[in-house]
């Protein structure tokens, strides 16, 4: 039997790689017989290049670059084991992970050290890449890639915009003459489930500026930033970005990456899967195994095992699903969807236990999940 093993990260506890060999040791267990490929896979979000870079042999590329608020830190991008893309999140250099709950300013914050993860990519060679625009700090609306991209946003006077969403108030022309030509001669695939639009009640400062620490002040600032922004920009380029779906992901990066980038925009889990080449496995797949920390609701809104079970039911390969946690209200949803359900936590194990012993358990649980359905098919 030749078994997929494509789980998400085990939130906290297991990397996706780490879950993914747990798996295998449970599969051999199981059935010694069988043979296991491991393709470690995430969403979209944070943990998104880690997981791509692991199933595809690459490596990490570390630098030093700006973070959020302008202080000097360590960020990685991913190569691919082809060495042909670059796998960048903007979460690595941009996001909240990098700031404490008292530092977060999304009037102050900057998408700068991103754009140096790409300027550092581009002199590397790369012309290929894959963006994860989950987990910013930023309400800038991508300026600050722009910026370190050698475009000059500048005042009523001339002079150059200090960095942060807030300041785009003061926009009153791009001057894209330095822009660096080598993006348009790249092609950018960008993982974003987020459809909401750059500006308005549900654009990006709305619905996501509080959860970076916007007042309800600073929303209407920072609302009324990218507006002043999408509208230099239109004048600019002849593009509106105002209302576009999409444009208000990740703070308004989105918007940037769709007017000044070659780029398509896809849901997460289908640029991971694609970049896998995942329905490529499947054709020669006897069962495919998945899971993540916690599954619930959540997981039919485009997380890691719900895009699996998707593609592998297209081929008509059954999927079993091993989670560090199962909801029960939604345990007979997830029955309907995989070939089984499967949960390390139980009467006898709480999810403490879990979280301090998720290897073995993770093991253990797939042993016994192979087991239930080998009997299953064999009756």
């Amino acid at each position: 039997m030749k078994i997929l093993v494509a789980p998400d990260s085990f939130k906290g506890s297991l990397s996706a790689l780490q879950a993914a060999e747990a798996m295998a040791e449970g599969i051999r267990a199981a059935d010694p017989d069988s043979t296991s490929v491991l393709l470690p896979a995430a969403d979209g979000g944070e943990g998104t290049m880690q997981s791509l870079v692991d199933a595809t042999n690459g490596k990490f590329v570390s630098l030093l670059v700006e973070g959020p608020l302008g202080r000097l830190i360590p960020a990685r991008y991913g190569m691919l084991g082809d060495c042909a893309a670059c796998v960048i999140e903007l979460a690595e250099a941009s996001g909240l992970m990098r700031l404490t709950d008292q530092e977060r300013n999304p009037l102050m914050t900057s998408s700068f050290g991103t754009g140096q993860l790409l300027v550092h990519a581009l002199n590397a060679g790369f012309r290929d890449f894959i963006i994860g625009l989950g987990g910013s700090a930023t309400n800038d609306g991508g300026a600050g890639i722009l910026q370190a991209l050698g475009m000059r946003l500048l005042d009523s006077n001339g002079d150059e915009l200090p960095k942060g969403g807030g300041a785009l108030q003061s926009l009153h022309a791009i001057d894209s003459a330095f822009f660096d030509p080598r993006i348009a001669e790249s092609k950018f695939l960008i993982a974003a489930d987020v459809t909401n639009p750059f500006i308005g009640p549900d654009g990006a400062s709305a619905v996501f500026g509080p959860q970076k620490g916007a007042s309800s002040a600073d929303v209407e600032l920072l609302d009324s930033s990218l507006t002043n922004f999408a509208d230099i920009i239109e004048k600019h380029t002849g593009i509106s970005l105002h209302h576009a779906p999409g444009a208000g992901a990740a703070g308004g990066a989105g918007g940037v990456f769709q007017v000044f980038f070659s780029s398509t925009f896809q849901p997460g889990i289908n640029v991971v899967l694609e970049t896998l080449h995942f329905d490529k496995y499947l054709k020669t797949a006897d069962l495919v195994i998945t899971g993540e920390g916690r599954s619930d609701s959540q997981t039919f809104s485009g997380k890691t095992p719900y895009g699996i079970a998707q593609a592998a039911q297209q081929k008509s390969v059954p999927v079993l699903l091993v989670s560090g946690t199962i909801m029960p209200e939604s345990h007979t949803a997830l029955a309907d969807l995989f070939a089984g359900v499967h949960a390390l936590t139980s009467d006898s194990i709480t999810a403490a236990d879990a979280m301090s012993n998720p290897y073995s358990l993770l093991k253990e649980t797939t042993k016994q999940a192979i087991l239930h359905y080998k009997n299953k098919e064999e009756c």
